[in-house]
C-alpha cells in the first residue's frame, strides 16, 4: 500500500462558503483535521485608523461597513461611546426607533444567517425563504434613511429623522403587472409603523415555514448536532459572546444584564442552549427571532400614541433642519461648519457595548479634546469567535469545517477591521 501522508490546504479565500475573505490553511489527515490556521490579513481596510482621521460625525458611515448585515446595531455603540463623553442623552422616542431597528437589524442578520448557513450545508429552499422577508425588512432601511443598507441613522443626540407617514409604492411596469403592484401595495397604505406592525404580524408563521423545513430534519441534524461543541466554561474563556455564548448555556445578554436605551421596559427572554454544539446554536438564533419580533411589537405600540421630538435640541450637535439652512444665511454656515469640522468632544474616555446580533461589538473611544478621536478601537464579536475555530473543527471531517464557519456567523468586515 502507498504511504499515506499528512497534507495541507487552503480553505478560501475563494471558497463559497468562506464568508467573505477567510483564508483556512488546513492539516488534513485524510478527511480528518488536524490542524487549522485562520488567515484574516486579507481584507484590512484600516476602519479604526481612518476613524481617527475624521470628525465624529463623520465615521458614522464607517461603521454600517464593519459588519455589513448589522448595520444599525454597528452605529448604535459608536454613537453610545460619542454621547456618553459628550454627556448627553436622546429624547425618549429616539431611544425607542433605535432599539426597534436594532432588533429589526438582528432579525435580517439571523436571516442572512440562516440562509447562507442552510445554503452552506446543503439545503436551499430556506435561503429563497429567508430572503423573501428580508425584503421587507430592508424596505423599512430605505423609508428612514434613503438607502437600503449603510443607513447612517443614529446620530449622537438622536436619529437623522422620524419614521416616515408612509411608505413608498410599487408602480406598474412593463415586469410587474397593475396586480401585482396593487396586491405589493395593500401593505404599503399606512405609515412605516403600520407596515412593520403588519410584519410582525405575519412573521411568527415564517418563523414556522424555516423550523418546518430544518428543525426536525434529519439531514440537518446529522450536520448540526454534535459538531463544534464548545463547553460554558470554554465558551466563556475562549471569550464567546451572543448566541455563540449562549448556544453553550450561559445566560448573557448585554440587553438585560447592561441595559442601554429603553431595553429595561422590554418583555422578552434570553434563549439558551444546553449541548453548545451547532444545533443548538441554530435553535438559540431561531428562538431569537421571534424575541425579536416581540421587542419590535412593544416599540410599534409605544412609537404608535407617543410623538416627539427625536433628536436633541442642542445647537452644537444637531445640524439646523434643511428649511432653515435653505432660507437663512446663519443656519447655512452652521450646518457648512458642523458637517465639514464636526464639534469638539471633551478629553477622556469610554467603552460603550450593544448586544449586536453577533455578540457584544463595543467601541472604545478616547478623546484629547479635539473634533476627532485620539484612538478608536472596535471590540468585534467575530473575532474572539474565528480565533477559537481551530479547536471547534479539530477531530472533525473537512465537510464539518463548513457547518462551523456557518455557525460562528462570520463577517469579515468587523474582524480584520
Amino acid at each position: 500500500m502507498a504511504e499515506i501522508r499528512n497534507f495541507t490546504m487552503n480553505f478560501g479565500p475563494q471558497h463559497p462558503a468562506a464568508h467573505g475573505v477567510l483564508r483556512l490553511v488546513l492539516e488534513m489527515d485524510g478527511e480528518v483535521i488536524q490542524k487549522a490556521d485562520p488567515h484574516v490579513g486579507l481584507l484590512h481596510r484600516g476602519t479604526e485608523k481612518l476613524a481617527e482621521s475624521k470628525p465624529y460625525n463623520q465615521s458614522i458611515g464607517y461603521m454600517d461597513r464593519l459588519d455589513y448585515v448589522s448595520m444599525m446595531c454597528n452605529e448604535h455603540a459608536y454613537v453610545l461611546a460619542i454621547e456618553k463623553l459628550l454627556g448627553i442623552t436622546p429624547p425618549i422616542r429616539a431611544q425607542y426607533i433605535r432599539v426597534m431597528f436594532d432588533e429589526i437589524t438582528r432579525i435580517l442578520n439571523h436571516l442572512m444567517w440562516l440562509g447562507a448557513h442552510g445554503l452552506d450545508i446543503g439545503a436551499m429552499t430556506v435561503f429563497l425563504y429567508a430572503f423573501r422577508e428580508r425584503e421587507d425588512l430592508m424596505d423599512c432601511y430605505e423609508a428612514v434613511s434613503g438607502t437600503r443598507m449603510h443607513a447612517t441613522y443614529y446620530r449622537p443626540g438622536g436619529v437623522y429623522r422620524d419614521l416616515p407617514a408612509s411608505m413608498p409604492q410599487y408602480q406598474q411596469s412593463q415586469w410587474r403587472g397593475k396586480k401585482d403592484a396593487q396586491r405589493l401595495n395593500d401593505r404599503r397604505s399606512g405609515t412605516l409603523l403600520d407596515f412593520i406592525e403588519n410584519f410582525t404580524g405575519r412573521f411568527p408563521a415564517c418563523i414556522d415555514e424555516y423550523e418546518t423545513l430544518l428543525t426536525d430534519n434529519r439531514i440537518w441534524k446529522q450536520r448540526t448536532v454534535n459538531i463544534g461543541v464548545v463547553s460554558p466554561e470554554r465558551a466563556l474563556q475562549l471569550g464567546f459572546t451572543g448566541p455563540m455564548l449562549r448556544g453553550s448555556g450561559v445566560e448573557w445578554d448585554l440587553r438585560k444584564k447592561q441595559p442601554y436605551e429603553v431595553y429595561e421596559q422590554m418583555d422578552f427572554d434570553i434563549p439558551v442552549g444546553v449541548s453548545g454544539d451547532c444545533y443548538d446554536r441554530y435553535l438559540v438564533r431561531m428562538a431569537e427571532l421571534r424575541q425579536s419580533t416581540r421587542i419590535i411589537e412593544q416599540c410599534v405600540r409605544w412609537l404608535k400614541v407617543n410623538p416627539g421630538p427625536v433628536m436633541i435640541d442642542d445647537r452644537k450637535v444637531r445640524p439646523p433642519s434643511r428649511e432653515e439652512m435653505k432660507g437663512d444665511m446663519e443656519s447655512l454656515i452652521h450646518h457648512f461648519k458642523l458637517m465639514t469640522e464636526g464639534y469638539c468632544v471633551p478629553a477622556g474616555e469610554t467603552y460603550a457595548a450593544v448586544e449586536a446580533p453577533k455578540g457584544e461589538l463595543g467601541v472604545y473611544l478616547v478623546s484629547d479634546g479635539a473634533n476627532k478621536p485620539y484612538r478608536l478601537k472596535v471590540r468585534a464579536p467575530g473575532f474572539a469567535h474565528l480565533s477559537a475555530l481551530d479547536e471547534m473543527v479539530r477531530g472533525h471531517m473537512l465537510a464539518d469545517v463548513v457547518a462551523v464557519i456557518g455557525t460562528q456567523d462570520i463577517v469579515f468586515g468587523e474582524i480584520d477591521r
